[in-house]
């Protein structure tokens, strides 16, 4: 007699861990001399039950034959030399790349704390604001007529807004470029990092109603009105801990490769980037 699904979810739940050394390693199937063991079976079994697949019940057979699949799919890959192809290479090295990340950097994450303390010291700094903006946007390499044109034309606009501040969500929605433009450019309440470094920098310390001049980011030329600032205690904490997080891994990140740059032989055209 068949077992049922959720039988099925039962045993292997059970099953996996008790296995014993001599069990995990029996074959259950040899793909072109390709192994595969009953605890990988298993574990993929356990793993394959948590997704739902419609009009139909996932089965130890069904498990292994997706093994199969894979095996056969990756030996014809590589007999077809698709592993050599760039845009695999890339995908590798980005996978080599983030596994060596993952190995070398995770005992020193495991350091990271992040107390209420750290937080309200860097609340103090980097309050969170509600904003509305009207963005004139700009390719990520425009020309100059093109950015002196946006600059033309936001300087019209802010100089209209001076004279009347509450046509701010009017003219949010007339000359607007995001998908916020039709509530009047009103994208709420935003952490500082979830900003453009510009942006912030322009709002920060601003009251309710300040209107800032136009200025230049990546996605283009913006005009924001300040329209809130959170209390300590109206902010996610749990948020706040993790954009903290973030900081130390990166900060952590960047000090072991500027590390490592230094073992490095490496050699910059200076002249061709026009950097110094």
């Amino acid at each position: 007699m068949k077992k049922t699904f959720m039988t099925l979810v039962l045993t292997f739940i059970v099953l996996i861990p008790t296995l014993s050394f001599a069990e995990r390693e029996i074959e259950v199937a040899v793909v072109n001399g390709v192994s595969i063991k009953k605890s990988t079976l298993l574990q993929y079994h356990e793993q394959n039950l948590k997704v739902v697949r419609a009009n139909k019940k996932i089965t130890l057979q069904d498990s292994l034959n997706d093994l199969i699949d894979r095996i056969i799919g990756i030996q014809a890959g590589k007999n077809e030399k698709v592993d050599k192809k760039p845009e695999v290479v890339k995908k590798m090295n980005d996978i080599i790349y983030h596994a060596y990340i993952s190995e070398k950097i995770a005992p020193l994450l495991k350091k990271i704390k992040v107390n209420e303390s750290d937080i309200k010291k860097y609340y103090e700094d980097n309050k969170e604001y509600r904003t509305s903006q009207i963005l004139l946007r700009l390719r990520a390499v425009p020309s100059a007529e093109e950015v002196a044109e946006a600059q033309e034309k936001s300087m019209k606009i802010y100089n209209e807004l001076q004279k009347n501040p509450k046509s701010f969500p009017d003219y949010a929605k007339q000359y607007g470029q995001t998908s916020t433009a039709v509530a009047g450019g009103d994208i709420g309440y935003q952490p500082r990092a979830r900003l453009s470094p510009e942006y912030f920098e322009n709002i920060n310390g601003k009251k309710e109603g300040y209107i800032t001049k136009p200025f230049r980011t990546q996605f283009g030329i913006h005009i924001v009105m300040v329209s809130g600032v959170k209390e300590y205690k109206q902010i996610d904490q749990k948020l706040y801990e993790k954009i903290l997080y973030d900081q130390k891994r990166d900060e952590i990140l960047a000090n072991y490769f500027e590390k490592s740059r230094k073992n490095a032989k490496i050699e910059i055209n200076k002249k061709q980037l026009n950097i110094q």
